[in-house]
């Protein structure tokens, strides 16, 4: 049995304003040759298709159209698609009745029935409607576990992390009742705890306080394999070698400039051994960042660096292979001009500035002049106020206030002590 698994495709997606359909038409035709030269038994894409729910007649057609060929240069193949939190669960099942024809199964939202009884009712899920059986050319059999992202009101426990593993573990336990002698492959779109996401200018749609976390300790009849969508660095999930993330297939952030993309490929052999392979898709558009530390550059410098790092662009428009750049730079060593200069001078560049990205030096408050030791509570009440604005406005200013701000400062304070 070969399986190819992807992720977070994110189709309709705008990079700092820049439309990326063509990057994702790059990336599916790139996925379309490995299906053509793998001929994998089936395909599964593990949520996050669309970047929004209510997609572009343009993303849905770039979305169909490759379904299309891949049905048509590959008829065998079994495609199973879920939703993840940024897809609208509705409108990506709609097709369904039309898609199954062809051997697409799409598993938007989980089916319930409400069911009444003595204590008033309870919600039964179809559990049946998530396990997909398929079936390779040769004749092996797997079972897919289809779990799109659960929301709360699916979910309905006072614990998010308690109620998904209810219902996972359940599916997982009637799957190897209904197929005791076939392996079981889960495909979820999921916040596993422990997982590595950016922790600045993160993209992921993680909920605060990690409400929306998923911890698995202790599964032992978890399936045999598991692939999961929502974060987007490609990784091992509780240290397991049997649960990882695909991840996504572009960088949604320059914070994942580091992160690697494609699919893996699984194969199941007729000992139900498992092993994946990584393989790598070559980004269209590369992110740089320049300078790549922290250097402190002039204007003229970081032009200098530019020039030297980026190719020349050959017309008024990028190449096709244009870089997506970030520029750092020290505000305190650029004006107004040396910025418009530096875009202008990007703009000869086959490269399309998202960013420039101002980074404000750390001050030492305790370098301060005067600056006091805080060492009770006695010492802030019994400090100057004045003295403590001004050194709060250097910290966050990196410059400390004219002659004007302070006698406004001292004239504010006074107001509110005469008010007092």
């Amino acid at each position: 049995m070969k399986i190819i698994t992807t992720s977070d495709w994110h189709i309709g997606n705008l990079f700092h304003g820049n439309d990326r359909l063509q990057e994702h038409r790059h990336f599916l035709k790139w996925l379309l040759l490995q299906i053509k030269e793998l001929k994998p038994d089936a395909l599964l894409v593990a949520g996050d298709v669309f970047d929004n729910g209510n997609p572009s007649a343009a993303a849905q057609s770039a979305y169909y159209e490759f379904i299309a060929d891949a049905t048509q240069c590959c008829p065998e193949i079994q495609i199973v698609i879920i939703a993840g939190n940024h897809d609208s669960a509705n409108r990506l099942e709609a097709p369904r009745a039309l898609l199954s024809r062809h051997k697409v199964d799409v598993r938007g939202s989980i089916h319930r029935t409400w069911v009444q009884n003595e204590d008033g009712g309870r919600w039964e899920i179809d559990y049946d409607d998530l396990i997909i059986p398929i079936t390779s050319k040769s004749g092996e059999k797997i079972a897919v576990l289809a779990v799109p992202y659960l929301r709360n009101d699916v979910v309905q426990n006072s614990n998010y992390s308690n109620g998904v593993n209810s219902i996972i573990r359940e599916l997982t336990a009637r799957a190897r009742t209904k197929f005791p002698n076939i392996p079981l492959v889960m495909m979820a779109h999921l916040y596993a705890k422990g997982a590595d996401i950016a922790t600045s200018d993160a993209s992921e749609k993680i909920v605060i306080g990690g409400q929306e976390e998923v911890i698995m300790e202790g599964w032992s009849n978890h399936p045999d394999y598991m692939t999961c969508g929502h974060i987007h660095k490609r990784q091992h999930i509780w240290n397991t070698d049997w649960a990882r993330y695909t991840g996504s297939i572009l960088p949604m952030s320059f914070a994942e400039i580091d992160y690697r993309h494609g699919v893996d490929f699984v194969t199941i052999d007729d000992r139900n051994k498992i092993e994946t392979k990584f393989i790598e898709y070559n980004l269209q558009h590369r992110l740089r960042v320049l300078p790549e530390n922290d250097e402190e550059l002039t204007p003229k410098r970081l032009q200098k660096l530019i020039d030297k790092e980026l190719a020349d662009r050959k017309g008024e428009m990028p190449d096709d292979d244009f870089v997506y750049l970030m520029l750092k730079v020290k505000i305190e060593k650029m004006n107004n001009d040396d910025i418009n200069e530096l875009e202008a001078f990007v703009r000869t560049k086959n490269a399309v500035l998202c960013k420039i990205q101002k980074i404000i030096q750390t001050v030492d408050v305790c370098t301060i002049t005067g600056n006091q030791q805080i060492q009770s509570i006695d010492d802030i009440l019994n400090r100057d106020p004045l003295e403590a604005i001004k050194e709060t406005f250097l910290v966050k200013n990196n410059v400390e206030m004219n002659e004007h701000q302070e006698e406004m400062l001292r004239g504010l304070l006074q107001t509110i002590k005469i008010e007092e």
